[in-house]
């Protein structure tokens, strides 16, 4: 029999220990090196497959005609019956919901009978961005129901907006006012804020009605550019910019702005800001300017004393209002884009709500 000393022992355990370690090292360098390689292999195929899809995308919507778009409809007042059902489904005995039931029918009965005279509400959404760039939506789908409408008809316009560039809000203002030359009753609903080209477009509604807490008002202009040009200047890089004109260009975003080139900023602001407020005074001539148009936006209730509103309350309130008068369709217009379109639209929306600022 074989016997080892104690020495022996230990180091037979340490040659094991060690060549054990070796081996789980080796199995973990091995596993480390598959999971990058298998990631390597994910994300070539990933970026294949994206590649693949964009090319498919561009493609087809080459064959398509990049400028067509529909506008959608749906039925709100069928909506908000639908959902009401499903409340009184849980809410109604059997019996009450039978009875229920059977008025239910009646009514829809009596109102199919004479469908032409019923009355008809519109409803419209406008979320502004800096560019008003809804208004391409807006315009046709006041387009279908200018073509559509019957005399009794109206239009709910839910608006939202902090303002922006001044010449695409002046044009949703005048895409509002359209409505309002075919004698179509329109009515601003504002949650949230019409600030700025916002409230310009919702003083062109023949009624306004804002939340308590939603902003109103900000009846005023503004213009703000950073200038790089001593940046530049420490660092040796000119910068030339060439114009025709005396004030071609007031201000500049790299070279070194003039005294004069800030006074007729300053003077083109001034003169803006005095079309806006003639704009105002014409469809609000209750409205005291000098009191309002400072550029300050209110909350609801401030502005219903002010007269920059008529009326407090939510857009739901008064969208259930005229369900229960009449029929409530909500208009939608949707445009084919191509691929890099939409990339091009994800990419100006992330712009926007980092720099929204109104104007």
């Amino acid at each position: 029999m074989i016997s080892l000393h104690a020495p022996a022992i230990n180091h037979i355990r340490n040659l094991y220990s060690y060549r054990l370690s070796a081996y789980l090292c080796a199995m973990e360098t091995f596993f480390n090196h598959y999971l990058l390689f298998l990631a390597d292999t994910v994300t070539i195929v990933v970026a294949l497959l994206i590649v693949a899809g964009g090319i498919t995308a561009i493609a087809v919507s080459k064959r398509k005609n990049p400028t067509s778009g529909q506008v959608q409809v749906s039925d709100l007042r069928k909506q908000l019956e639908q959902s009401s059902e499903n409340v009184q489904q849980y809410r109604l005995d059997k019996k009450a919901l039978k009875a229920h039931q059977k008025t239910l029918k009646k009514d829809r009965k009596d109102k199919a009978k004479d469908p032409i005279t019923e009355s008809c509400t519109y409803l419209l959404d406008f979320k502004g961005d800096i560019r008003a760039s809804a208004v391409s939506a807006l315009r046709e789908e006041i387009s279908a129901i200018i073509q559509a409408t019957k005399p009794g008809d109206a239009v709910l316009l839910r608006l939202e907006s902090g303002g922006g560039m001044v010449n695409t809000y002046g044009l949703a203002a005048a895409q509002i006012l359209r409505l309002r030359a075919a004698k179509i009753h329109v009515t601003a609903l504002v949650d949230a804020v019409a600030a700025s080209g916002g409230y310009m477009m919702a003083v062109t509604a023949d009624r306004i009605v804002a939340s308590p807490f939603a902003l109103i008002g900000s009846i005023g202009v503004v213009a703000q550019i950073p200038n790089f040009h001593r940046w530049l200047q420490d660092r040796n890089i000119d910068w030339e910019q060439f114009t025709a004109g005396k004030f071609k260009r007031t201000v500049t975003l790299f070279g070194e702005n003039t005294d004069s080139g800030r006074a007729k900023l300053r003077e083109e602001l001034e003169e803006t800001h005095a079309l806006f407020r003639e704009f105002v005074q014409q469809y609000r001539p209750q409205l005291d300017l000098e009191q309002v148009a400072t550029g300050e936006a209110w909350l609801g209730s401030k502005a219903l004393q002010l007269g920059l509103v008529d009326q407090l309350a939510t857009s739901d309130e008064i969208i259930l209002e005229a369900a229960q008068k009449g029929k409530v369709l909500t208009l939608h217009y949707q445009r084919q884009k191509t691929f890099p379109q939409r990339l091009g639209l994800a990419a100006q929306q992330s712009w926007d709500k980092l720099w929204q600022t109104p104007l």
